[in-house]
């Protein structure tokens, strides 16, 4: 293994020499964004460097259920639930120089909700009635219906507080040749696919109230965040010191990442990302709950983290995370224990009868499953497994391997039954939202799910103005999407931040994947 790492450090032209400034980190990753808007897509790949480039109102902590303040320094919120009042800080300012007010809160937000420009996110800010500026330093927000988890979607980094003059005086290069943000770094260049370089922002000081002890300026000069595809290359790069983080790191290299004398590795206190099979309930197999329960119970989900995630997984017993705000205990091992037979009597009670093919069949038509999956981290042998197990029983699964760069264009069609995919989310109620809600088909809402039912919780939970009846409406969606059978859980990944032991008080933070969050802390 040693020679392969010193080849492949050998061949890499991507990594910078040992010359470089100390006062310069190197985080290196996988992937890169399209653009560097927080509203125009999802990537972790633009949002992970955004929540340093710019702020948010509030601030995620270490737990990812208590919220702290940032651009706003305190708010109220009206009994009935559908007032905000948020009091700003009056000594932010962006990288240009330029004040921040509250009508840049108001710009940003307006611009999320757009319906016309579609931003993905655009739910996360609820159902906005009004935003008003009854002076520089206070937003009133009033929704048309409450929103439970408004302030925890308000720490999403698509809700980053932009600047309006930058993206009127960029265009359509805003995000690709500048970004004005409010954040601890400023865009300094762009290669796409190569390097995105930031710089200190000398003046910054409003970090995160109880989430980081310095409130910045950050300790260092710039951070580089390069892109390093080759798994092999990214483990070289950070045991020969040639890099100083990563958190996309390969999942069979993190022991010796632990064992390495300059290195050290570091989970956050919490961190929700499932990876999952999808199943796409309007294609014409997929349509009986009996064949999509089926398929979940085929899986051992002990020997996937063993051999796919080399031990570094947390073992899926349900679609939301144990830890995660709301989760209903109930759910656990509902669609996840092993059961075989319990599989083939599903599939038979369907009507899907083993011929001499091999293969069940029903009305004359074999049950032939198409998946979509692509070619980065575990999906291809998340895709191999779930293909063999179904071929024990019967089912013929037919695999369809994309690029990334065409695979969210290719699964936002309805040409297939089953993709694999991860999601990071917050909490129960962002996952369940997010995929489950009729008005989020096609996309995130792949599975086609379009139920009055799921809605009516879904809405009763997102309105509920106790901790008591959203957690009650969102036990009862997680219950229905577990008897459903709409997702396989495969495993819930852990996050790895690989760091120099060097490096002074480095902590994972869990929000989204962005493991250095704002990295306000760490110092070299």
């Amino acid at each position: 293994m040693k020679l392969r790492w010193v080849a492949a450090l050998a061949a890499s032209l991507s990594i910078a020499s040992a010359s470089l400034q100390a006062q310069t980190f190197i985080n290196i990753r996988s992937q890169d964004a399209p653009k560097y808007d927080p509203h125009s897509n999802t990537s972790s790949g633009m949002g992970h460097p955004m929540y340093m480039m710019g702020d948010t109102l509030v601030a995620m902590g270490w737990d990812l259920k208590s919220v702290h303040p940032l651009l706003a320094k305190s708010w109220d919120i009206s009994a009935d639930g559908l007032t905000y009042t948020f009091k700003l800080r009056d000594d932010v300012t962006f990288c240009s120089g330029k004040k921040f007010t509250a009508a840049d809160v108001i710009y940003s937000f307006t611009r999320l909700a757009n319906p016309e420009a579609k931003f993905p996110f655009y739910w996360r800010l609820g159902e906005i009635d009004s935003l008003t500026a009854p002076d520089p330093y206070t937003l009133v927000y009033k929704l048309k219906r409450p929103h439970s988890e408004l302030l925890i979607d308000l720490s999403n980094f698509a809700a980053t507080i932009i600047n309006e003059d930058n993206v009127k005086a960029l265009g359509a290069d805003f995000g690709v040749k500048g970004f004005d943000g409010t954040g601890p770094l400023c865009w300094e260049s762009w290669e796409p696919r190569k390097d995105l370089v930031l710089k200190r922002h000398a003046a910054y000081k409003w970090g995160p109230t109880g989430v980081y002890k310095d409130a910045g300026p950050v300790k260092y000069e710039r951070m580089i965040w390069r892109i390093v595809p080759e798994e092999t290359t990214r483990m070289a790069a950070m045991l020969a010191g040639q890099a100083d983080f990563t958190h996309w790191a390969p999942l069979q290299a993190i022991d010796a990442f632990k064992k390495a004398p300059n290195l050290a590795v570091y989970e956050p206190e919490a961190f929700f990302t499932l990876y999952y099979y999808g199943l796409k309930t309007t294609r014409e197999h997929m349509k009986d709950k009996r064949v999509r329960a089926a398929l979940s119970h085929l899986l051992d989900r002990e020997e996937i983290n063993k051999a796919i995630f080399f031990g570094q997984a947390e073992v899926a017993r349900s679609l939301v995370h144990p830890k995660a705000q709301d989760f209903d205990p109930a759910t656990l091992d509902v669609l996840t224990k092993q059961d075989v037979e319990l599989s083939k009597r599903l599939l038979d009670e369907a009507g899907w009868t083993m011929e001499s093919d091999g293969f069940r069949h029903k009305d004359g038509k074999k049950l032939e499953l198409l998946l979509y999956s692509y070619t980065v981290g575990q999906n291809p042998k998340l895709s191999e497994v779930l293909q063999g197990a179904a071929r024990k029983v019967g089912v013929d699964i037919k695999i369809q391997m994309w690029d990334p760069t065409v695979f969210f264009q290719k699964i936002a069609l309805q040409e297939y039954d089953i993709w694999t995919l991860s999601v990071p989310y917050t909490s129960a109620g962002d996952q369940l939202y997010l995929y489950y809600y009729s008005k989020n088909r096609p996309v995130p809402n792949r599975m086609m799910w379009g139920d009055p039912q799921t809605d009516k919780l879904l809405e009763a939970g997102r309105g509920a103005t106790s901790e008591d009846a959203r957690r009650e409406a969102f036990f009862k969606v997680q219950k229905l999407v577990h008897d459903e059978a709409l997702m396989i859980p495969a495993a819930h990944s852990r996050l790895h931040l690989i760091a120099k032991k060097s490096i002074k008080n480095v902590r994972a933070h869990g929000n989204y994947g962005a493991a250095l969050y704002k990295g306000l802390d760490i110092q070299p």
